[in-house]
C-alpha cells in the first residue's frame, strides 16, 4: 500500500510552525530586548529597544493571527512584510562603529533563511487558495500592473521642461528613488534604483515615441527585472503660466501586489513616488534647486537644516 503525502497539509504545518516561531520571537524581542541586541551585534541603546519591542509586538500580533487562520495566506505574507522591516533594520545598522559586524552578519543571513520559508509558505498558500476559488493563474501578472497618473504645474516655457527631462541623466536629480541613468544611444539607457532593504535594481529602457516638445513614451526592455512603461505629456499651461507635466505610469512590482505593499512599509509606493517627484521637479526648474528639511520625504513643514548635506542625502537630492 501507498501512502501519498498531502502537500496542502505540509503548507498547513509549516504556516503553524512560522506562527509559533513569530510568537517565540516576539516573546524575546518584548522580554530581553537588551539581550538579544547584544547577541546580534547592535548595541542596547533606548532607541534600539524601543525597535524591538515594537517589532516584538508586531511578531506576537502576527504569530497569533497565523495559528488562529493558518491556511489564510494573508498573514503570511505580513510576515514576509515584516522580514523584509527586519533586514532593512538590519543592513542599516551594518559598519556602524558601535555595531559587531560579525554577529549583524550572522543575524541577517538567519533572518535571510526565515524569509525563505515565508516566502515560500505564503506563495504555497496563496496558490491553494487561488485553485480553491478557482483562479487562473495564466496572465495574473497582468491583473497586478499599477497603473498611475499624476500631473502639476510647473512656471517654466514647454521647451525648457521638456528639454530638461528629455535629458534622462537629470532624472535622478529630482526622482529620489534613482541613483542613475546611463544614456546608451539615442533611444536606449540603463537605469539603476534603489529597493528595499539597501538593495538596488537595475534594468534597461528604451524611447518608443516622442514628439519635440509635446511627448515622450518609454517602456522597460524585454527581460528587465523591473516591467514598467509610461509616458510624459507637456503642454501649455492656460493664461501664460508654464507648462503642464502629466505623467503615466504602468508598473509591475517584482512581486505583484504583495511586492507593492512591501514597497510601501519601506515609503517606495510608486504613487507616492511619483508625487513628489514631481515637486522636487518643480523646485528644480523654477527656484534651482530642491528645498530640502529635516525630513526624507516632502510631507512635512520644512524646517532649518542642523546639516544640509546630510538631510540633502535622506531627501535624495543630487546636486
Amino acid at each position: 500500500m501507498h501512502t501519498h503525502r498531502n502537500p496542502e497539509r505540509g503548507d498547513s504545518s509549516l504556516a503553524v510552525a512560522l506562527g509559533w516561531f513569530s510568537i517565540g520571537l516576539g516573546a524575546a524581542e518584548l522580554l530581553a530586548p537588551g539581550q538579544l541586541a547584544r547577541m546580534i551585534g547592535l548595541r542596547d541603546d533606548p532607541r534600539v529597544i524601543a525597535l524591538l519591542r515594537a517589532f516584538g509586538a508586531r511578531e506576537i500580533g502576527t504569530g497569533t493571527a497565523i495559528l488562529s487562520n493558518p491556511d489564510q495566506a494573508a498573514w503570511l505574507w505580513a510576515r514576509v512584510g515584516g522580514d523584509a522591516l527586519d533586514l532593512s533594520m538590519l543592513a542599516s545598522a551594518m559598519n556602524r562603529q558601535d555595531t559587531d559586524n560579525a554577529r549583524l552578519g550572522a543575524a541577517i543571513a538567519a533572518v535571510l533563511g526565515v524569509t525563505a520559508l515565508d516566502l515560500q509558505c505564503a506563495a504555497q498558500m496563496t496558490g491553494r487558495q487561488d485553485r480553491a476559488r478557482g483562479r487562473p493563474r495564466r496572465g495574473a501578472r497582468r491583473s497586478q500592473d499599477v497603473r498611475i497618473e499624476r500631473a502639476i504645474t510647473i512656471n517654466r516655457s514647454i521647451e525648457e521642461v521638456y528639454g530638461f527631462w528629455r535629458n534622462l541623466e537629470n532624472l535622478p536629480r529630482f526622482m529620489r528613488h534613482l541613483e542613475s541613468v546611463q544614456v546608451l544611444d539615442a533611444k536606449r539607457s540603463r537605469w539603476r534604483a534603489k529597493a528595499p532593504a539597501g538593495m538596488t535594481v537595475e534594468w534597461e529602457a528604451e524611447i518608443v515615441a516622442e514628439r519635440e516638445p509635446e511627448w515622450i513614451s518609454w517602456r522597460s526592455l524585454e527581460g528587465s527585472r523591473i516591467r514598467n512603461s509610461g509616458s510624459v505629456r507637456f503642454a501649455r499651461a492656460p493664461g501664460a503660466r508654464g507648462t503642464e507635466v502629466h505623467v503615466q505610469l504602468l508598473y509591475s512590482p517584482p512581486a505583484g501586489t504583495i511586492g507593492r505593499s512591501i514597497a510601501w512599509l519601506f515609503g517606495e509606493e510608486p504613487d507616492w513616488q511619483i508625487r513628489d517627484d514631481l515637486r522636487r521637479f518643480k523646485q528644480l526648474l523654477e527656484v534651482g534647486e530642491v528645498a530640502v528639511s529635516e525630513g526624507p520625504g516632502l510631507r512635512r513643514p520644512a524646517q532649518p537644516a542642523a546639516n544640509p548635506e546630510e538631510i540633502r542625502t535622506l531627501a535624495g537630492v543630487n546636486r
